[in-house]
């Protein structure tokens, strides 16, 4: 194993409220090593009242689903945010926090956690927030028969008790030291139980908006809750989500006026943007990263020397400067970047035809014929990364074919169904939350079915250890792993780019997530 260097970072704190939250988990807090503060943008106008906020996105199918279990991208995760809310949240400092949860304290073991609901809380069909709700909307994912995105995530949960009316208890099957990190999750929405169930598809939540409307892949209309707890959010007295795809379409709705605000700039043409003087352009760093996932089980990819003839067949500095348009910065085929507490500083892997020729020899191949299926669904400007890699790869003696696939339905029907696609990973709270979900023997989105008993070993191992640096060491061993074995080709993070009508106020721009940590119908608001 090569030596590694280890740097605990966390984005948007600073650190001392690092030292306290290691104070607060029982662990070494001297080991914290340096932080890095992500970059931001922030308004400075008082929010204000009212509105019908217009929101065009790059997301959207015809399969979406009111189902949080089954939340997959920027138009359910936004739509869920409005809707619903969590037991914490990820604040726009990039901070965990509490939402219904007041308060949460582990035992010393990290094995079991006891959270403390907020009182007075109300669903939009008047129902008081229960200790009992909480326990129903986890259960949702759990379970054998869990179709669950987020069942991964939950099923080191033992058994979920409640203590009260207000007080609910988990207990773990291992301790985890992150575990108040992971109810921030999307998927775990709280929704209202009735006799230990929930009905997913319902659209009933507790958040600052109430559903009015939803047209999967077309358009979803809330409305304002007028009982929302929160009196500093839910500016807007109604929000419509439009899924706009073509960016081109999206870009145009948002200069003549049509939306107020839009994901995913063009790159090629953010410039015309920044110069129109109505309209706002917001770029927020981020470890968003872009990828290639390759199904480890499937020939050719199942030899780690044509994987690793991949990994040294893609000029990443070049992706970052043409296809980001230097909106991002290069990666290093693992998905843990400098906002995380525990970024392993790895030797960069650099564009090498004549190593990726070496391992693809290794692997028995003088050329190699790939098909790589992609959509600009991933991402704008993945159909171009593609062909760009088609390029990089010649080189090497790899001949790849791009496929275009529809971008209607591509993450139900090519994406984890196709050996060898394009795919993207918003940042996660902890490098265990990310590894738990993507790259465990049984993660819901092991997207390459990597199955490595060593990682398996050393993530389990890690979620319970206490004593900070031999966790560091760990999690540095793990992005060694899937740098030298795994099946992501990983070339670049991307910065996160938006716009906006200069009508549109906000605050600090969150970097958890697109769109304000995806909170942008409750944070933002219209300029008085």
């Amino acid at each position: 194993m090569k030596e590694v260097k280890c740097s605990a970072v966390k984005a948007g704190i600073t650190r001392r409220s690092f030292l306290g939250m290691g104070g607060a988990l029982g662990v070494a807090a001297t080991s914290a090593g340096s932080l890095v503060l992500p970059a931001f943008a922030s308004e400075t106008a008082t929010p204000a009242r009212g509105g019908h906020f217009r929101l065009g996105l790059s997301r959207g199918s015809t399969s979406d689903t009111l189902n949080p279990a089954h939340f997959a991208d920027v138009f359910m995760q936004s739509l869920g945010f409005a809707i619903h809310n969590y037991l914490t949240e990820i604040d726009e400092e990039g901070q965990l926090k509490g939402e219904l949860a007041e308060s949460w304290e582990p035992s010393k073991d990290a094995k079991q956690w006891v959270f403390q609901l907020r009182e007075g809380v109300t669903f939009h069909d008047g129902r008081s927030l229960t200790s009992e709700d909480v326990v129903a909307s986890f259960n949702h994912h759990r379970g054998d028969d869990s179709t669950s995105a987020a069942k991964g995530m939950v099923d080191p949960i033992e058994s979920i008790t409640t203590d009260g009316p207000h007080k609910v208890v988990f207990t773990l099957k291992e301790g985890n030291a992150d575990f108040a990190y992971i109810t921030s999750d999307y998927h775990l929405a709280i929704l209202p139980s009735n006799e230990g169930k929930i009905d997913p598809a319902s659209g009933i939540g507790c958040g600052g908006f109430k559903l009015k409307s939803f047209e999967p892949g077309v358009e979803a209309v809330v409305e304002r809750n007028p009982d929302y707890w929160k009196s500093d959010r839910a500016w807007f007295d109604s929000v419509s989500f439009l899924s706009i795809t073509d960016e081109a379409a999206r870009t145009n709705a948002l200069r003549t006026g049509q939306i107020d605000a839009m994901d995913r700039v063009d790159l090629k043409t953010v410039n015309l943007l920044e110069m129109d003087p109505d309209i706002q352009v917001n770029t927020v760093e981020s470890d968003q990263i872009y990828y290639f996932p390759m199904n480890v089980q499937a020939k050719p990819f199942d030899d780690n020397n044509v994987r690793l003839a991949l990994k040294h067949a893609v000029d990443r500095e070049d992706m970052v400067e043409r296809v980001l348009k230097g909106y991002g910065r290069v990666a290093n085929d693992h998905p843990i970047g400098g906002s995380y507490r525990y970024f392993a500083d790895l030797p960069q892997r650099q564009y090498d035809p004549d190593k990726a020729r070496h391992y693809l020899k290794k692997a028995g191949y003088d050329s190699l014929n790939l098909d790589l299926s992609t959509s600009d669904a991933v991402f704008t400007g993945a159909v171009d990364a593609a062909v760009l890699y088609k390029e990089h790869a010649a080189d090497a003696g790899i001949n790849i074919n791009v496929i275009r696939e529809p971008a209607d339905g591509y993450w139900e029907n090519v994406w984890m169904k196709r050996p060898w696609c394009m795919s993207y990973s918003s940042p996660r709270g902890t490098a265990d939350w990310f590894f738990s979900q993507y790259f465990a023997g049984d993660a819901s989105w092991n997207d390459t079915n990597w199955n490595n008993d060593r990682f398996n070993h050393l993530l389990n191992e890690a979620r319970s250890e206490l004593d900070e640096e031999r966790r560091a060491q760990m999690y540095a061993e793990m992005q060694s792993l899937i740098h030298e074995q795994g099946g992501r080709v990983s070339p670049m993070f991307s910065s996160y780019v938006s716009a906006a009508n200069r009508k549109v106020g906000h605050g600090r721009i969150g970097t958890n997530r697109d769109m304000d940590g995806n909170r942008i119908a409750e944070r933002w608001w219209f300029k008085g």
